[in-house]
């Protein structure tokens, strides 16, 4: 008889509204991580000791399945995704040198992939037209063996010679299905990372899912912590009476005003950086939060919230968080003052910190570097909107690094020196945190975009990385107008349906997503230097919370009759 661990058997429900009939996983990744992570703590209680008989693990699936009222098209998913945690600390024990990373040949672009296959796979020629060249890299980097193929006997052979402890494979379900009894045969720890869509050609997989697991080692202390727990956390520092404890009762109506903006809605980035950087930092998880830390956190968002204030006030929006800003409510006079007085707020709380002299002076100095950065990031769009000209792309770049970087930046290294942390990590999170904030910020252009909002950053015609890629791409007649609305001539709005048809016909969005994954690639690279492995890969995976847009289009459910004739 199966038992289950005290969770709340609500928190699925809504899962089984959402699937279709084709659909073998939810489309929406918030769900299946929310999959995923309850599996985690299914396992935590049952402890199934691996290698596990397909029956055996289908009889978890459908408990837990049951439990959870999902839709039994689900099991295979759910199947793969219990082993996958079963295996999951033997992997982490095991030397990256010992470990097979096995990818399917159809993550390649196959119309125009120059590689060769031969008995070995496919044997990659590094074009970077698809994401194999990455993966397989980055792998040999840590000292995988990487193999390029549906399956081969040549891993059999591996396995049998004891040259491989251990795979991640890639691959569809169908055949995840037909590899497994000679990986439960020969008892090796394998985590199945399956494909996001049901072709066999031009297939796509989750990055973020591959890099967790490649890098997975029991050197890095973090790899089992709750990333959405500490988000909870951290959210409920930030309702009145715990505000109240962390920062004192408000006595005038100028805290009141203040007290009533840090409560207000937000998704607390800033201080859940700081969080998870200290506790990446310690020894242990399990010990309470230190009130220190609070404090720290809480300086945080008193420093983004007077940033806030004073932005809509510099920009002239009426509405933050689907209210009144606090100068459409209060007045300019007060709404500045609020901010002033909010900027006081966080340098008290870091000073009030009973650490060491020499660590406050450090997050103090970092505080201010931080302000000061981030008002001359905003002093560039300031003194551009006096004189308002076309922008250039990196220009606008520019703007984006100074402005919100600095602000990501001070957020981690508050966490990090609190920890004890040393110049050499504060210097990696400095390049970490420039490329983040860059890629924040072209995120939120996409979102403006696509935004009917009148405060957006287009119909507000504030530096927009989409504007000014429209206007390096326009021509003639079309240039002479995007260079109108640079100079604000002519309201983006006016012309907003001609702009949205110039940027998807030249597909400027697109281009722009691509360049924010490129900077959210430089934030990871960033971390290679760094030797905490518990940082390292903690830091890896909030790119992933920040950035949590993938969505899954299939399964390959063609796998025997694609390949039949190629194989």
């Amino acid at each position: 008889m199966i038992s289950f661990p005290i969770i709340n058997p609500n928190r699925l429900a809504p899962v089984a509204r959402l699937r279709a009939p084709q659909e073998k996983i939810p489309q929406e990744r918030c769900v299946r991580d929310q999959i995923k992570r309850q599996i985690e703590r299914f396992v935590l209680a049952q402890n199934p000791v691996p290698p596990m008989p397909m029956e055996e693990i289908r009889e978890y699936a459908k408990a837990f399945m049951r439990h959870y009222q999902l839709d039994e098209i689900y099991q295979d998913y759910v199947a793969v995704l219990i082993n996958n945690e079963a295996w999951r600390d033997t992997l982490a024990s095991i030397p990256f040198e010992r470990r097979l990373l096995l990818l399917p040949k159809c993550l390649r672009d196959e119309r125009r992939c120059p590689a060769p296959i031969d008995e070995f796979g496919l044997l990659c020629k590094q074009c970077g037209l698809c994401n194999i060249r990455d993966l397989e890299e980055e792998a040999q980097q840590l000292g995988y063996a990487v193999l390029v193929a549906e399956g081969s006997a040549l891993v059999t052979n591996m396995i049998q010679a004891s040259k491989i402890e251990a795979i991640v494979g890639v691959s569809c379900l169908n055949v995840l299905e037909r590899s497994f009894p000679y990986m439960e045969a020969a008892a090796i720890p394998g985590i199945a990372i399956p494909l996001l869509q049901d072709n066999c050609a031009d297939c796509t997989v989750d990055l973020d899912w591959v890099w967790d697991i490649i890098h997975l080692t029991s050197e890095d202390k973090t790899y089992r912590l709750d990333l959405d727990a500490i988000k909870e956390e951290v959210h409920s520092w930030f309702g009145p009476e715990m505000l109240a404890e962390i920062m004192g009762r408000p006595e005038s109506e100028t805290e009141r005003i203040a007290r009533g903006w840090m409560l207000a809605n937000g998704k607390r980035w800033r201080p859940y950086l700081t969080v998870c950087t200290y506790k990446a930092l310690q020894d242990q998880f399990d010990i309470p939060y230190p009130n220190d830390l609070r404090k720290i956190a809480a300086a945080v968002e008193c420093f983004h919230k007077a940033s806030l204030i004073h932005d809509d006030i510099e920009d002239g929006d009426a509405i933050r968080y689907g209210e009144e800003t606090v100068h459409e409510k209060y007045g300019v006079p007060i709404a500045l003052n609020v901010g002033d007085f909010l900027v006081g707020e966080g340098y008290r709380l870091l000073a009030e910190c009973q650490t060491l002299p020499e660590i406050t002076t450090q997050m103090i100095q970092a505080a201010a570097r931080g302000h000061r950065r981030l008002c001359q990031g905003q002093g560039l769009e300031l003194c551009w909107s006096r004189n308002p000209k076309p922008l250039s792309s990196p220009e606008v770049i520019e703007i984006f690094r100074q402005k919100t970087a600095p602000a990501f930046e001070a957020a981690l290294r508050l966490g990090a020196i609190h920890a004890g942390a040393n110049q050499e990590i504060g210097d990696i999170l400095s390049r970490y945190s420039e490329a983040l904030g860059v890629a924040y910020q072209i995120r939120d252009d996409l979102d403006d975009w696509s935004s009917a909002d009148s405060s957006s950053d287009v119909s507000q015609m504030r530096p927009s990385l989409i504007l000014a890629m429209a206007c390096e791409q326009a021509r003639s007649d079309m240039k002479e107008l995007m260079q109108s609305v640079w100079q604000n001539k002519i309201s983006p709005n006016d012309i907003k349906d001609q702009i949205q048809d110039f940027v998807v016909r030249k597909k400027i969005d697109i281009r722009a997503q691509r360049l924010k994954e490129t900077y959210k690639e430089e934030a990871i690279q960033a971390l290679r230097v760094l030797n905490h492995a518990g940082l390292k890969g903690l830091l890896r995976r909030v790119v992933v919370k920040i950035f949590n847009d993938i969505k899954i289009e299939g399964w390959c459910s063609e796998f025997e009759n694609r390949n039949a004739a190629s194989g």
